[in-house]
């Protein structure tokens, strides 16, 4: 189904980033819910993932952000921004944990380091100790993005806000590498004012796994909003993966994956995260509901791990002509970004290189979107 005509994106050129999981936040495991000392977040290992996607050419990784577990998320990529060869790295951010101008200087320090292998997940979330409602948390998030966007293009800072308020800054330690703009700021949320908040400020809007008819008409509803505000977004899509020689040896590792899961112990390890109660992760669950005995939601689509996961609970399960069809599937949908892991994240990250990336045409967004110097947009991006 190619549904590309009558959903707008930025990047029109059929091709995909790529994107691994370093597991910043203690997120891998062998048996899902048994912890594995050996696959806790330390820089040692979370850095071996990143350098095993590196090398196996990967365009992108994730490091995501939590409030205690694991490493925290930018000070890691500095250091992986001089230990990594080709890959992007995208660095999850909590908007309200350090001062906009002082961010704008550290992402714009990270830049230069890695000479533009730097893209940015925006999260607008509670902060430690405060619960506010979804307008607080958004209002705070814009005009952070406002000032983050202004230091980054402007020679000084005027900003009179609700929040924050800065006058006469000058910005020219904060000017990134990469130009037009900065770097390219990746968000997800389904929220109505997630939706609003992506599709006036963001790059590319990120989801999870949903039935395919449900992700064609969230996609919509995000470019429709873009689109008022005379813009466009590309999509991306954050999904776990298990793929091997054949359908049944994959759908086994993902029976073998829970088979050690306790439901008692799953909820208990889904309500330690900060997420918890969102909209995304409460639509996940939900989905869990309209799965077959088996836990598949649709072909090749298997909701397993959402039971002791919060966030990302489905992975494509299936050969490798079943997970490449699936892919391309998303693609002619208009998905522009995979942004994939599977667990143990080694062992998947290496099975998905041999067995399907090779096959994928791909590309960095920010690279196709013209940030890099000398770089302009190719014609295949409006």
């Amino acid at each position: 189904m190619n549904l590309i005509s009558t959903i707008p994106i930025r990047t029109k050129k059929r091709a995909a980033e790529i994107a691994w999981f370093a597991s910043l936040c203690s997120d891998d495991c062998e048996y899902l819910g048994v912890p594995d000392s050996r696959l806790s977040s330390s820089f040692e290992h979370c850095s071996s993932l990143v350098k095993q996607a590196d090398e196996a050419g990967y365009q992108n990784i994730l490091h995501s952000t939590s409030w205690a577990p694991g490493q925290d998320a930018l000070g890691f990529a500095f250091a992986q921004a001089v230990l990594t060869k080709q890959i992007n790295q995208l660095v999850a951010l909590r908007m309200g944990e350090i001062y906009p101008p002082m961010l704008a200087r550290s992402i714009a320090t990270l830049d230069h380091i890695s000479k533009g292998r730097l893209t940015l997940n925006i999260i607008s979330s509670d902060l430690p100790g405060m619960k506010e409602s979804n307008a607080e948390r958004y209002a705070r998030s814009e005009e952070i993005l406002i000032i983050l966007k202004q230091c980054w293009t402007q020679d000084t800072v005027e900003f009179q806000g609700r929040f924050y308020q800065v006058n006469a800054l000058n910005t020219q330690p904060a000017k990134p590498y990469q130009q037009n703009g900065g770097p390219l700021l990746y968000f997800g949320g389904i929220s109505p004012l997630a939706v609003e908040f992506c599709a006036k400020h963001c790059d590319v809007f990120l989801m999870w796994p949903e039935k395919f008819t449900s992700l064609a008409e969230n996609m919509q509803a995000v470019s429709t909003l873009a689109a008022r505000a005379g813009r466009t977004v590309d999509f991306g899509l954050r999904i776990h993966v298990i793929v091997r020689e054949t359908e049944d040896e994959a759908r086994a590792a993902a029976k073998k994956l829970v088979s050690k899961l306790d439901d008692k112990k799953g909820e208990e390890i889904k309500s330690r995260a900060q997420d918890r109660f969102s909209t995304g992760v409460l639509r996940q669950d939900a989905l869990r509901l309209e799965a077959d005995s088996e836990g598949y939601l649709e072909e090749h689509l298997w909701s397993g791990i959402g039971r002791g996961r919060s966030g990302c609970g489905s992975a494509i399960v299936g050969d490798p002509d079943q997970v490449y069809a699936k892919l391309q599937a998303y693609m002619d949908l208009g998905f522009r970004s995979f942004i994939l892991s599977g667990y143990p994240h080694h062992k998947e990250c290496d099975l998905f290189a041999r067995y399907v990336l090779p096959r994928m045409e791909t590309c960095r967004l920010n690279e196709v979107q013209g940030r890099l110097p000398g770089m302009m947009p190719t014609a295949s991006v409006n």
